[in-house]
């Protein structure tokens, strides 16, 4: 009996579905994305909806890893259907899929192909847009964790996850320029990515050409896929019951423990997406799912359940129009101003101060793009990507 055939029957015993926790920590992570991404004010933002700058860990930099810990988790049981097809057939839906994806990412990168330039619209250069981007860590970390557990199976990715996150470290540390091998002016990610890719087509956000979804960096990121589909397995195989969530609980603090010691020398670093980081967000994002199994899966507390399972049944579609409508606000004007400032500051700032307009117009968007995920929910529309 294959491990694969083995883990469909454990499965299948406990189990013929997924978890709601599940959906509800992918409509979790899809809420708080869209969150921070779109405040009224990037001048003004609480601190738990920032980033950390460059070395450390806000609530913020928790988000996109534990998405990608649920692409995992959701491949627990979608890659037991893929043992059934040929080959060929696994390969073309995996590549398939990944190219979609990361073609939506460029696609995002370049709408809406025009900007305002003194008030009149003007066409981008596409060829200085921006390559890389979070669509497109989703794709290659889809691709290479969807192969890397088809063909090793669980063990042996466990282990060359392992492997990967001890190389990264391996190559940040000997190939960044010393003696701040770890910086951002002298890190191994940018100049691998700056090897790959013209200046012009990596983020600006940090004061120079240095893309913190870069090629690179992607390498350890494909390991919170990894992770994520190890918990999945042993959900599956262990039952929602206490001795699941006391176990998954444990592992979470163990790991949290681990990254707290290796950013002594590794720091825990999210633009560089270090391996200490992916340690210490799984860890985070273990004790969040476990809470989650309780409330939902044991307790059977489940009525409020139902606005982040709007968000989780179409999130990558929810995502993307998330983008696309935001830019569109930007360029679309209201008396001589982009619609989206001209909304924050008539409907949010005329009465809230700085920092809580900014915030209420995030949640106002997120709201928004609920709705649109509440809509297709209730009409049973889920778009497949």
């Amino acid at each position: 009996m294959t491990e694969a055939t083995k883990l469909f029957k454990e499965a299948k015993s406990v189990k013929n579905q997924r978890y709601l926790a599940l959906d509800v920590l992918r409509g979790l992570t899809v809420a708080l994305m869209i969150l921070v991404n779109t405040p009224g004010s990037w001048s003004h933002i609480y601190a738990p909806f920032k980033h950390a700058h460059w070395h450390g860990f806000t609530p913020t930099d928790w988000v996109f890893p534990s998405f990608l810990f649920v692409i995992g988790n959701a491949m627990s049981f979608s890659l037991r259907k893929y043992e059934s097809i040929s080959e060929s057939a696994f390969l073309r839906k995996v590549f398939k899929r990944a190219a979609l994806i990361f073609l939506i990412g460029l696609f995002l990168s370049a709408f809406p192909f025009v900007y305002r330039q003194e008030g009149e619209l003007v066409f981008k250069n596409l060829a200085n847009m921006r390559i890389m981007g979070v669509l497109q860590r989703i794709a290659l970390c889809y691709l290479f964790a969807s192969l890397i557990l088809h063909y090793l199976k669980l063990k042996k990715s466990i282990i060359l996850g392992s492997l990967v996150l001890l190389g990264y470290w391996a190559i940040m540390w000997f190939f960044g320029d010393q003696p701040n091998p770890l910086s951002l002016e002298h890190n191994a990610a940018l100049k691998f990515d700056q090897l790959i890719f013209n200046d012009a087509n990596l983020y600006k956000g940090y004061g120079l050409p240095f893309d913190p979804e870069g090629l690179l960096s992607t390498l350890p990121a494909i390991v919170n896929v990894i992770a994520g589909y190890v918990a999945g397995v042993f959900i599956q195989r262990s039952g929602n019951n206490i001795s699941t969530v006391i176990k998954l609980s444990i592992y979470g603090v163990l790991l949290l423990v681990v990254a707290q010691i290796w950013n002594i020398w590794f720091p825990i670093n999210k633009p560089i997406w270090s391996s200490s980081y992916v340690i210490y967000s799984t860890g985070w994002t273990l004790l969040v799912l476990s809470a989650l199994i309780l409330i939902i899966e044991i307790f059977n507390f489940k009525k409020w359940t139902t606005f982040f399972e709007a968000f989780g049944k179409n999130p990558l579609f929810v995502f993307v129009m998330s983008g696309l409508v935001v830019m569109l606000m930007n360029i679309i004007y209201v008396n001589g101003q982009a619609l989206k400032p001209w909304l924050y500051e008539n409907l949010y700032l005329s009465w809230l101060t700085n920092y809580n307009a900014s915030l209420l117009f995030a949640i106002s968007y997120m709201l928004l793009m609920w709705l649109l995920g509440y809509w297709l929910h209730k009409k049973r529309i889920y778009i497949k990507v």
